[in-house]
């Protein structure tokens, strides 16, 4: 099920739930400040054009989401989107990034992984995209998930030579850019 806007916001405190469950664990190890951020972040960027999240719920409650919104041109000069304008350059993130589906956030609870649920969601996000235009941005530490998104066809994207690389930016499988 895909919930575009502030819709989302009538399940906030089963997202923060889920997120807490999963990034609380390694190797994210998050506490509760940066869960209460979470919160936060959330409200504000269901405000974000073309917010939207996806959600996976059973009987148990939600066993995962993710959210996503569209990638305003030009960056905006927050959280690690300066690592990425660094990464990339202005003329790739242009063609690639600008007006492109961010991924923002993916949480699966452990319960719900051998499931399938993560692959479902961004499946579901992804054919959501423009033009099949989506990114996620993570960091290189995230060994599990970076390994996961390959292994769903996600593709990275290089950076500029000599350019920083400790965060990695992947192209979804139906990105123009990957075909």
């Amino acid at each position: 099920m895909i919930c575009y806007g502030p819709s989302v916001l009538d399940l906030a405190e089963d997202l923060v739930d889920t997120y807490a469950e999963v990034f609380s664990a390694p190797p994210w190890n998050e506490g509760e400040e940066s869960i209460q951020r979470f919160h936060y972040r959330l409200c504000a960027s269901a405000r974000h054009p073309g917010f939207r999240a996806a959600l996976a719920q059973s009987g148990s409650g939600i066993d995962g989401f993710a959210t996503a919104w569209l990638t305003p041109d030009p960056l905006p000069a927050t959280r690690n989107h300066a690592k990425v304008a660094a990464q990339l350059g202005p003329r790739r993130v242009s063609e690639l990034l600008s007006g492109a589906l961010e991924l923002d956030e993916l949480a699966v609870r452990r319960r719900a992984r051998p499931q399938g649920v993560g692959r479902t969601l961004l499946t579901e996000l992804a054919g959501d995209a423009p033009d099949g235009r989506a990114w996620v941005l993570m960091a290189r530490r995230a060994e599990e998930a970076v390994a996961s998104y390959r292994r769903l066809g996600w593709r990275e994207v290089e950076p500029l030579p000599d350019a920083s690389n400790e965060a990695l930016v992947f192209l979804a499988p139906g990105h123009p850019a990957v075909a």
